[in-house]
Order: structure tokens, then sequence, then C-alpha cells
């Protein structure tokens, strides 16, 4: 019984350690850390840092209590000492996602031309999802695109 006991005790005394603590410079609601160093505030795992590497770190779900920390409280609240910042390691960046490419393609293109993303040096083929549609960019023959050294998008080339 004493042994039933221990192990009890222990697995409840394990169980919040189990989550891991937000950073202090994490973004606000942040409930995981994705392997390329961006944070994910999201309410499962299901889908957490996907085009990010996958989870690194997750930090469970956002605090119950944050909506009652608006109210002010009865007593004052001691000051809170600073926690040391970290000594070699650089913020990770929030995860921002981008707007989707514009609808409708640029004028121009045409059989045998490929768009070129003069930002990013990545040329697209007329069935993909970007031709004509990025911010910056212009229409050209393929061999043009490889001369001028940009590479194919997705590493596959159109023929």
């Amino acid at each position: 019984m004493k042994t039933v006991l221990i192990a009890v005790s222990a697995v409840f005394l394990f169980a919040g350690a189990a989550l891991a603590q937000v950073p202090a410079g994490a973004p606000a609601g942040s409930t995981g850390l994705c392997k390329d160093g961006s944070y994910w505030s999201g309410a499962t795992k299901s889908g957490a840092c996907r085009g990010h590497k996958g989870v690194q770190t997750w930090y469970g779900a956002a605090s119950a209590t944050a909506p009652a920390a608006t109210a002010a409280p009865a007593t004052p609240a001691p000051a809170a000492t600073p926690a040391p910042a970290p000594a070699a390691h650089a913020a990770p960046t929030p995860i921002t996602h981008t707007s989707a490419p514009a609808t409708t393609p640029a004028p121009g293109g045409g059989n045998g031309q490929v768009w070129v993303n003069t930002a990013s040096k990545v040329y697209h083929c007329p069935n993909d999802r970007y031709y004509g549609k990025t911010k910056a960019g212009s229409y050209m023959t393929e061999q043009a695109a490889v001369a001028a050294g940009n590479r194919a998008a997705y590493g596959k080339a159109c023929h």
C-alpha cells in the first residue's frame, strides 16, 4: 500500500512539470516553440508549427486566468524581479502568416513563359499557383531564367 501511495504521489508531482514554462521573451499566448525558433499560439498541437519544422517545445494551453488579469487587484502586488536575459540566444521571431498571392496573374506570360520572382530568384511554371502572382517578377523563357541564375520552384523544372 505504501508503494502505491508513493507511486501516485510521484505521478502528481511530475504531472505539473510535464509542461514546459513559457519563456519571458515569448509573445503573449504562446503555447509552443517551433523547431525553427518561431512561436505557436494555437490551442492544440494538431497542425502546430506546420511549415516550421515541427514542435520543439510544447508549453500547453494558454493560461485560463489570463482574462481575469485585466481586473484591478484588491491590494498592490509586490514588484517582481526581472528574469535575467539569456546570454547567447536571440529571441525567436513569432510565426507570421503571409496572405495568399493575388487572385489574377500579371498581364503577359503565355506559351513557353515562366514567371520569375525577382525577390527570391525562383521561377514558377504556368501550372503553379504563384505564376504571375508574386509582388515582384517578370515573364521570360525557362532557359533565360536559368541563365540569369534563377532556380525552379520546388526543384521541379517546367519542361
